[in-house]
């Protein structure tokens, strides 16, 4: 079984003490050594990232080896050639630190607000995607699809990584993993999806792979909450507080996928419990999954901030 690592999701400040909290604690998972820090783009609600490679480039001046990932870099609503360019530089500044997750995005004021048609979503991702890969190989290139054709294009700019970071995606239902695995891309698991749902996911990933996934990239990425109590009252005070906390659903016509992802219990979605109790749960993951990068969410309701920092250095000591 190959080697676990440890990664970690940090959430958007709202002001600057917000970030200058966040900034610490990314301090934090560079000086204990984690794999990555994971930002999603978010857009029009509370504790929204609109742009999470700028913020990258914060925490890129602020450490020296952790990863700098996005979990869902929304390429529909974006100009790839943007996104490629910027994608290069944070890559170059940062020496080489980059992972790319992509994503599709779900909410419909997102679409509505971009001017980009729901239904377009998939083929604009394809061809988004294909445009960015051409415009890191730093020769020129035909840009000439139906929804970002411009004619022949040089980028001008290629990443430290090459021939570019590693890639992965973020997907909820069955046509949002077979985009990914038509292109050997791994499939990122939200923390909203039980472990009885990433083991069906990951069969129909695999089921429907056809290309050779990128050996740079974690190949069984999965985003869970996660937290190591002192004893048994701290994790049921910390599991009592989690199941009061608001589900994150779209706004108007329910999403399938979605809704389907974040059925079951909360012990299927979440990692919470004394050390050995959540190693053991860890196990399960690794034994059900093949799980190589377990990314952590560790700022949750029900603990004090002392009880967080305690907790991301337990799950340090476990896993690295």
């Amino acid at each position: 079984m190959s080697r676990l690592s440890l990664g970690l999701a940090v959430a958007a400040g709202t002001t600057p003490s917000g970030w200058a909290r966040t900034l610490r604690l990314v301090e934090s998972a560079d000086r204990l050594g984690l794999h990555s820090v994971w930002l999603p783009e978010h857009h029009f609600h509370p504790n929204a990232t609109p742009s999470p490679l700028i913020t990258l480039t914060a925490f890129a001046a602020r450490t020296k080896q952790v990863r700098l990932a996005t979990t869902s870099l929304l390429l529909p609503v974006q100009h790839p050639l943007h996104v490629a360019a910027q994608v290069a530089l944070l890559d170059q500044l940062s020496g080489g630190r980059v992972l790319l997750g992509l994503g599709r995005g779900f909410r419909p004021p997102l679409f509505r607000v971009f001017g980009v048609a729901a239904k377009t979503k998939r083929d604009r991702f394809d061809e988004a995607l294909d445009t960015m890969l051409a415009a890191w190989t730093g020769t020129a290139f035909e840009q000439g699809g139906q929804y970002y054709g411009a004619g022949a294009v040089h980028l001008g700019l290629r990443p430290a990584q090459q021939p570019h970071p590693p890639l992965v995606v973020a997907a909820f239902g069955p046509k949002g993993l077979a985009q990914a695995a038509r292109r050997g891309l791994p499939y990122l698991a939200s923390p909203l999806e039980g472990l009885p749902v990433l083991t069906e996911n990951y069969a129909f990933w695999r089921e429907h792979c056809d290309a050779e996934p990128d050996p740079r990239a974690p190949q069984v990425p999965v985003m869970r909450t996660a937290f190591i109590a002192e004893d048994d009252s701290a994790a049921a005070r910390v599991r009592a507080a989690l199941e009061g906390e608001q589900r994150i659903v779209p706004t108007g016509r329910p999403n399938k996928a979605l809704a389907r992802a974040a059925e079951g219990p909360l012990e299927d979605r979440v990692l919470v419990g004394t050390r050995r109790q959540v190693e053991d749960q860890i196990g399960d993951y690794r034994e059900q999954l093949g799980l190589d990068l377990l990314v952590v969410r560790t700022e949750v309701p029900g603990a004090s901030e002392a009880e967080r920092e305690a907790s991301l250095e337990a799950l340090a000591e476990l896993l690295l």
